[in-house]
């Protein structure tokens, strides 16, 4: 039963954001009076569809993506029949440059508008509620923050001459509002006044599910986010949205306690305690030989709170503003893999790790699971922009050339270069694949 209905929440992720993406390229085609001889969702070889007047719409089998093919165009399909003929109105190739660019981009630019429309509607729906604290409950060992001299207890009043009032304007300030910058902090530590200088060199670059600075803020618990079946914490039956009270008697309020315990106990039964709702709950676990149970865990603060409640109109800056943060941290992680100071197997998911990661997001409510879709609306968006041959950034690399130098790419390039790139991205799609069974 689990497996179909993780199954389900892949299809239902990955087709919502695929036809999205496929839809801006085909409604900016019609808009430019192009003809569009094929919708499809999956590469070649077709599966089965229905041709509606000059268009087949059908599903195909390769579940990687999808495409839209324009006629007049050389894309996935490879197809170069239209190069013995002259180009006629309703081809690609016959249209202006801006309008050919237009296409190329419009699907990128519905999954933006896509992960826009669900920020904006998580905000009017819920709203945002900032912690009402900024008093460092526990450092980790080995962090930034231990390094630079930050303690438990310590009480951060400002960053860089800005007072800070609430837990969640730490992270901003430190990522967004003084990036690239030394910070000099001012905190309060045993009713003394303490000031920090932070050199930028020191404070690394945010990681997904890692605290960059290390610190975890009071009045906190240990909840589980992600269970992988078939683990030892699977089998003892965690779920996520459990609370970790103690493992092997001993309470726990931040996760690398968690991890240590854990690691010190591999190949060697432990007792965990945990609460789910109101009923509390107890068992013995084994971790495996390397030390893990299977699952990943975040510190939830359960201390005074403000929540903001934001008008329909006054939702849409905020959404704004979440993607504008997602999108800097999505090129802030690129660039950790690039420069290579991020392991590509570790920073990269593929449709089983996707899948597995829908289907706990589902489980812990429609709104989490409208993050995670948005999330991977704006990645899915990023990875297509980047100027890669069979990518819509690689399409419009080659109109940018022919927009500078007022002719065209040799179509005998273009297909090579097509070529090289569907293969390299197979290739990928192979190795995400393997990554994610190694790590299943």
């Amino acid at each position: 039963m689990q497996i179909v209905e993780t199954i389900f929440y892949f299809i239902v992720t990955l087709g919502v954001l695929v036809f999205v993406h496929e839809l801006g390229h085909f409604l900016a085609a019609k808009m430019c009076r192009m003809r569009v001889d094929v919708f499809s969702i999956g590469f070649p070889p077709r599966a089965f569809g229905k041709r509606i007047g000059e268009t087949d719409y059908c599903i195909s089998w390769i579940p990687i993506g999808g495409y839209v093919k324009i006629a007049g165009m050389i894309d996935e399909s490879l197809d170069t029949e239209h190069l013995n003929q002259p180009p006629q109105p309703w081809e690609f190739r016959a249209k202006p440059i801006w309008q050919r660019m237009l296409v190329i981009s419009a699907g990128v630019i519905m999954n933006v508008l896509l992960a826009v429309l669900i920020f904006w509607g998580i905000n009017y729906i819920q709203g945002k509620t900032v912690w009402e604290t900024t008093e460092i409950g526990y450092v980790a060992e080995g962090s930034t923050g231990e390094r630079v001299g930050l303690r438990a207890g310590d009480r951060i009043l400002s960053i860089n001459g800005v007072a800070i009032k609430y837990w969640d304007e730490i992270a901003n300030h430190v990522y967004m509002e003084n990036m690239g910058q030394d910070l000099h902090v001012v905190l309060l530590r045993e009713g003394k006044q303490i000031e920090l200088f932070i050199p930028r060199s020191s404070i690394p670059d945010p990681k997904p599910n890692e605290p960059g600075f290390g610190i975890t803020p009071t009045n906190t618990e240990i909840v589980v986010t992600t269970v992988e079946p078939g683990k030892p914490a699977g089998m003892l039956g965690l779920k996520p949205n459990d609370v970790i009270l103690k493992l092997n008697g001993e309470p726990v309020r931040y996760d690398q306690k968690v991890k240590e315990v854990v690691q010190a106990n591999a190949g060697v039964p432990i007792e965990v305690e945990w609460r789910r709702g109101d009923s509390l709950m107890s068992g013995t676990t084994t971790p495996t030989a390397d030390g893990k149970i299977g699952i990943s865990y975040r510190p939830r603060y359960t201390g005074p709170i403000t929540r903001e409640q934001y008008s329909l109109i006054g939702a849409l800056p905020e959404g704004l503003k979440d993607i504008v943060n997602l999108v800097r941290l999505s090129f802030q992680q690129l660039w950790q893999i690039f420069s290579g100071r991020a392991a590509f197997s570790e920073s990269v998911a593929g449709p089983i790790r996707i899948a597995q990661m829908a289907t706990q997001t589902a489980e812990m409510g429609v709104m989490t699971y409208l993050g995670f879709m948005a999330l991977l609306s704006i990645s899915l968006a990023i990875i297509n922009i980047l100027p890669f041959p069979a990518l819509d950034g690689g399409h419009l690399l080659f109109l940018v050339y022919e927009g500078l130098f007022r002719r065209e790419i040799p179509a005998k390039v273009k297909i090579a270069l097509q070529k090289a790139g569907f293969v390299l991205l197979l290739a990928l799609m192979a190795f995400v694949v393997y990554n994610d069974i190694i790590h299943f």
